[in-house]
């Protein structure tokens, strides 16, 4: 019996201190408390938010040395290495990051997210666990205002512009091809691997001379500048395979990854609206290299993908399906330098190299095209004062395009260009006071293709009219070389750059745990291309004498404060544009826009399943589609657009995670317009046929495991 007794209080005695108490308060520099400080173990679900008076506690059933994090929008992030089993009662003391603190801040336009964001709307962790976003940095900006679902696509459409007005830079360089390979109505998706990238800021518009090129939005994608912890990563997934591996050296870092995706054993169980002959296969990598000198940091990001996929597609206009063989090759490099010299200057260069090789056949005819795309860039920047801020520099564009049809029985034809484009630009940012801050650029630049010159100034203000709220308002001009598909027939047309004006104004409320954005825009395009035929060909005749206009407002609410361990954001969209463009006979709103958007993005953490859940609603509007059976130009509109994801990450251990996901879970039957015939039938009637997903539904089911030294890393973050 007294054996039994002392077993049971053995028993009690490891259950009751299986699980460790954490508690402590955190304050900021003045010993005032932080409120709504997220606190947590690295690399577990373990963790508080502190309350009112600073304090927090929770438990944890790790033990031994870990590191203890505390992050807050308006500090800098802390984190300590702690002993699990005796830290209680502990004072944390939060440091204010000066680049956000008392400072306006210019916000018009921009959305960021990363440690170094000065206002970050979203979190490194938001641009990967977002339900539905399927690890693509694409979808999960969709979740974001100013921004169209356009689901046949896959790109990132912005603000009425078509996804070809948007470029996409790695650490301030561009890249010339950054989505997957696709055809007619199957959506693509981004080249890059989300973990990369410590932070990313996205600009709806008006933003900085620095960057050309575009008409709508830039993309920045900035990679870590370090890594912490040597660590291999392994990934097993329905569609495919992973591997990546970071080496740690005394002053570099080498991290390596592979993946290789084959859809055909997930789609053997899983129905598709498709008919494979052989679906989707790629092989790719990525490689950042860095190395640290006392006074900067070169970079060196190099990838490449191989893609393949055979399918047969339905179309209106033939009585046999089309059969499209796609085979693509890429590759991209990039290599960077950022450092500082002299007393204040900071120069910045780099130059990139992207090559990108389609060989597709449709049927009988055969397509094959290739370009080759480099940049060079050398930036300085001078901080005269803390008021005062110069930077001035130099762009130069490469763009060589060859492509070759061949139908193997009348048709073999040839088209191409040579591009060069330099551009250089100087920007001031002036900071008249805590409350009023000035952003003035200009810049030029030399086509020689178009044989052309531009002049594009812009400038920016912002006013801060309390401690948490501020105005901004942006303008500027835009120019953008035509894209490819007109391009390409330079040799028998004159082309000029198409052009866009921005206005956009912009209210910003944050405080801890919560933001809110409200910003009103009004775009003109001018010089876009007109062409003559149903269907670019090669008899097409083009002009630049089409133009348009688009303006909305959009909202954004991220709050965290509402429930313990619940994060959500909520964003609205109004637009309304119309475009007199490509072959439209009158202004009208282009097919890929819908009036209202709304997405609602939630996460939530539950501690003791070591569990995140999430789901993401999408809503838009039907979109406008022209039905040639009625008189009027673009008058038809589709059904509303709605889908549900939900996604579920299980921490089995600390550096082994199980995570499930489904998009359109309710399995809402979307349409995302119609194709038309091209003649009518005996009846006169044009028959059509309805754009639709792919599939209904995709489920992702991955296993995610990283070895590492310390034991505390895990995938969490690119999940």
């Amino acid at each position: 019996m007294k054996t039994r007794i002392t077993f049971i209080l053995l028993l009690i005695s490891i259950f009751t201190f299986a699980q460790s108490t954490i508690s402590g308060k955190v304050v900021d520099q003045k010993g005032k408390p932080v409120a709504g400080a997220n606190i947590y173990i690295d690399g577990t679900y373990d963790g508080a938010t502190s309350s009112e008076t600073g304090d927090f506690s929770f438990q944890t059933s790790e033990t031994g040395n870990k590191f203890i994090v505390v992050s807050f929008l308006l500090f800098e992030t802390f984190k300590q290495e702690i002993d699990v089993a005796n830290y209680k009662d502990q004072t944390i003391k939060l440091r204010e990051n000066v680049n956000t603190l008392d400072a306006v801040v210019i916000t018009a336009g921009t959305l960021e997210s990363g440690d170094k964001a000065r206002v970050s709307v979203l979190k490194p962790l938001d641009i990967v666990t977002t339900a539905g976003s399927a690890g693509n940095i694409i979808a999960a900006l969709q979740t974001l205002p100013g921004t169209q679902n356009v689901g046949e696509d896959g790109r990132l459409f912005v603000r009425g512009g078509e996804a070809s007005e948007t470029q996409t830079f790695v650490d301030g360089i561009r890249v010339a091809q950054p989505y997957g390979a696709t055809t007619n109505n199957l959506p693509t998706r981004s080249r890059f691997s989300p973990f990369l990238f410590s932070g990313i800021a996205f600009s709806t518009g008006g933003y900085s001379a620095e960057y050309g090129e575009a008409l709508s939005s830039v993309l920045l994608l900035n990679t870590n500048d370090e890594e912490d912890h040597e660590k291999t990563d392994i990934s097993f997934m329905t569609v495919g395979l992973g591997l990546g591996n970071t080496q740690k050296f005394k002053k570099s870092s080498l991290s390596v990854n592979m993946m290789y995706v084959n859809l055909a054993p997930y789609q053997a169980v899983i129905p598709q609206n498709v008919d494979w002959n052989n679906p989707y296969q790629s092989l790719g990598g990525e490689t950042v290299y860095r190395y640290n000198f006392t006074n900067g940091i070169f970079k060196l990001y190099a990838s490449f993908d191989s893609e393949k996929f055979d399918l047969n597609q339905k179309n209106i206009n033939f009585e046999n399906p089309i059969r499209t063989d796609m085979n693509n090759n890429n590759f991209y490099l990039n290599s960077s330098y950022k450092g500082t010299f002299g007393t204040g200057w900071q120069l910045t260069s780099g130059i990139s190299y992207g090559y990108s090789k389609n060989k597709i056949t449709y049927n009988i005819t055969d397509v094959d095209n290739n370009e080759n795309a480099a940049q060079l860039k050398l930036k300085l920047q001078k901080k005269v004062s803390n008021y005062f801020k110069l930077s001035f520099g130099t762009d130069y564009f490469i763009t060589k395009f060859n492509e070759n049809v061949n139908d193997n029985v009348s048709i073999d034809v040839s088209n191409g260009y040579d591009s060069n484009i330099f551009a250089a630009y100087t920007e001031a940012d002036i900071l008249f006071s805590k409350k009023l801050a000035m952003k003035m650029g200009l810049r030029y630049s030399n086509n020689s293709l178009l044989n052309e010159n531009n002049i594009a100034p812009r400038a920016s203000l912002a006013y801060k009219v309390s401690k948490s709220s501020q105005f901004s308002f942006a303008y500027g001009d835009f120019s953008q070389t035509p894209v490819v598909d007109y391009i390409k027939y330079s040799k028998y047309h004159q082309f000029e750059s198409e052009k866009a004006r921005h206005y956009i104004l912009n209210y910003q409320f944050t405080k801890p745990g919560q933001t809110f954005r409200a910003e009103a825009y009004y775009k003109e395009y001018d010089n876009l291309v007109q062409y003559d035929t149903r269907d670019i060909q090669y008899n097409s005749v083009f002009n630049n004498n089409g133009s348009g206009y688009a303006k909305g407002i959009d909202l954004f609410w991220r709050d965290s404060n509402l429930y313990k361990n619940l994060e959500y954001w909520i964003s609205y969209s109004y637009i309304d544009s119309e475009r007199q463009y490509k072959n439209f006979p009158n202004m009208a709103t282009p097919s890929f826009v819908a009036n209202h958007s709304l997405s609602v993005v939630t996460k939530y953490f539950i501690t003791d399943w070591k569990s995140q859940i999430g789901f993401t609603n999408s809503f838009s509007t039907g979109r406008p589609y022209n039905d040639p059976n009625q008189t009027q130009f673009m008058n038809g509109k589709t059904k509303s657009y709605n889908s549900l994801s939900f996604n579920w990450a299980y921490l089995l251990t600390t550096q082994k995670i199980l995570y499930f996901s489904v998009s359109n879970i309710l399995g809402t039957q979307n349409i995302f317009g119609y194709d038309y015939a091209k003649l009518p039938d005996p009846n006169g009637v044009y028959q059509r046929q309805a754009v639709t997903p792919t599939a209904d539904r995709f489920f992702f089911v991955g296993f995610f495991w990283t070895i590492s030294q310390n034991k505390n890393e895990n995938q969490l973050k690119n999940l």
